[in-house]
């Protein structure tokens, strides 16, 4: 029970991840084989379309957008602020994250890079956006494999020429792709970090407490 509580949050996340996954890999393949039926096509199973561009285009695409959001959050929040909100540092206070590292390093329970010191310190520092990054530019280059085999798959049952990966890069279709869910995450960031200010949700740790006044900044 220990184990649950303390991981509470992480396996719920996962199991609807998991969950949604699913359902979108059933329905998706329903979409997909009522689209090769119209085309006289011979239809695939359920195992075959897992691995084929139309799911793993969406499943990236999507995977994609989430870790530009999360990146680009990470990133913006070290160095900018918005008052009131319970997503931002207070710009008037010091902050508990700008903390120098280098002054715990003699703290037995620091992280190991921290207790190492130099370049393994810096690094880690700014570990998590670099993660968050890595994990958006990988998901990028996956989302464009196989949006650029989904493409060439539809191409094939219209009869008409398939295009390359660099083609299908600087491709209208693409970017259309991308940027219709990164339009969604930079929405959704900028509504929450208002919305923070003047709302609230008791119990969360993205919220400031129900009484705190407007103005405070930070959870």
């Amino acid at each position: 029970m220990k184990t649950l509580r303390d991981n509470g949050l992480t396996i719920v996340l996962v199991t609807l991840s998991l969950l949604t996954i699913g359902g979108m890999l059933l329905t998706g393949w329903s979409v997909y084989d009522h689209e090769l039926a119209d085309h006289a096509a011979n239809l695939i199973g359920l195992a075959a379309y897992a691995k084929s561009g139309h799911f793993l285009s969406s499943l990236f695409e999507n995977w994609e957008s989430e870790f530009l959001q999360m990146s680009a959050y990470v990133m913006l929040t070290a160095f900018l602020f918005q008052r009131g909100s319970s997503e931002s540092k207070d710009p008037d206070e010091p902050a508990n994250q700008d903390e120098e590292p280098a002054l715990k390093q003699d703290d037995a329970e620091a992280p190991w890079p921290v207790r190492v010191g130099g370049f393994a310190q810096t690094v880690y520092s700014y570990s998590l956006g670099i993660a968050l990054g890595f994990l958006f530019v990988l998901t990028f280059i996956l989302h464009l494999r196989y949006s650029a085999e989904a493409e060439n798959a539809e191409a094939v049952m219209h009869g008409q020429p398939t295009v390359s990966i660099a083609e299908h890069l600087v491709s209208t279709q693409f970017w259309y792709e991308s940027l219709q869910n990164w339009q969604s995450e930079f929405l959704s960031t900028a509504v929450i970090v208002v919305l923070s200010i003047f709302l609230r949700f008791r119990g969360s740790p993205e919220s400031k407490p129900v009484a705190a006044p407007h103005a405070q900044t930070g959870a």
